[in-house]
């Protein structure tokens, strides 16, 4: 069981959640932290975000939190649409000491691996994303899209970015009809994110992969970390988890383009650097 330590001892001082729900979750975590999961985007919650997400790195204070949290904790999940190994390459987990307990679920839980065994499985990608695939680019002609948007390739998903078009929301806005429509066409979904939409198949999700990473784990408390709206399963499942007794603390990686998850956190951080400094300060309260 671990001890919550005065926040004084820590270089960075633990944030009191705005709701009880988030305090309860927050109080479970410290006071039985081998029982407790840790879940965390990457993109825009660990990496701030960039016009090029394949320049995307953790922040540069990441790596060591988390290396200081994990040890104490049940498992950190790290929960991406990415595929897994480029989140850990993005992230910089591999062999770092400290991270036994860390997995990257990627491509919404398809995709894992553990750092313990240093490998990714998964199984067979979706058929509609490899027709997508062919398809994306001179559909994306045809329609005229907005000069700057991008492909972005996922592997068992196609991302259509519009951050570097001339009116990144309107060109957003123009695309998610059309593109909604090839994906159904093709057996697959459109995610919106920010300035981004993605192509995928239907039932990947991050509440989906979190739900299941915690029955196996037999977590009896999480937090959860996100910035976008594909995190939004994933506090739909920890405020449902919560509707069930099971504590868990909802934090949001601040971002005034996702205010639907500002709105539904237990605690509001300043983005990349704010969740390091929450990290850092949990797993000092708890050494």
């Amino acid at each position: 069981m671990g001890s919550p330590k005065d926040s004084t001892d820590s270089p960075h001082a633990l944030p009191t959640p705005v709701t009880r729900a988030g305090r309860e979750g927050l109080e479970a975590i410290l006071a039985h932290p081998a029982t407790a999961v840790i879940g965390l985007d990457f993109d825009g919650t660990l990496a701030p975000i960039v016009p090029d997400p394949e320049q995307a790195r953790a922040h540069p204070g990441a790596v060591p939190a988390l290396a200081a949290l994990a040890p104490k904790v049940a498992s950190v999940a790290v929960i991406t649409g990415r595929p897994a190994g480029v989140a850990v390459r993005n992230g910089g987990f591999a062999g770092v000491p400290g991270l036994r307990h860390l997995v990257v679920l990627g491509h919404y839980g398809t995709e894992r691996w553990d750092a313990v065994s240093s490998t990714v499985s998964a199984p067979a990608p979706h058929p509609g994303v490899a027709a997508v695939r062919a398809e994306l680019p001179g559909f994306l002609d045809g329609i005229g899209a907005w000069q700057g948007t991008w492909i972005e390739e996922k592997g068992r998903a196609l991302a259509v970015h519009t951050r570097r078009a001339e009116d990144p929301q309107a060109a957003f806005e123009a695309l998610r009809a059309p593109l909604t429509d090839l994906a159904t066409r093709h057996g697959l979904i459109v995610e919106p994110g920010r300035m981004v939409l993605e192509l995928r198949p239907p039932g990947m999700d991050k509440g989906v992969a979190l739900l299941d990473y915690l029955r196996e784990t037999g977590a009896e408390s999480v937090l959860y970390a996100g910035d976008d709206l594909g995190d939004l399963p994933a506090f739909a499942a920890v405020e449902k988890l919560r509707s069930d007794g099971v504590p868990g603390l909802l934090v949001c990686s601040g971002s005034s383009e996702v205010t639907e998850l500002r709105e539904r956190a237990d605690l509001v951080v300043d983005g990349p650097a704010g969740v390091v400094d929450l990290l850092s300060a949990l797993a000092a309260q708890l050494a």
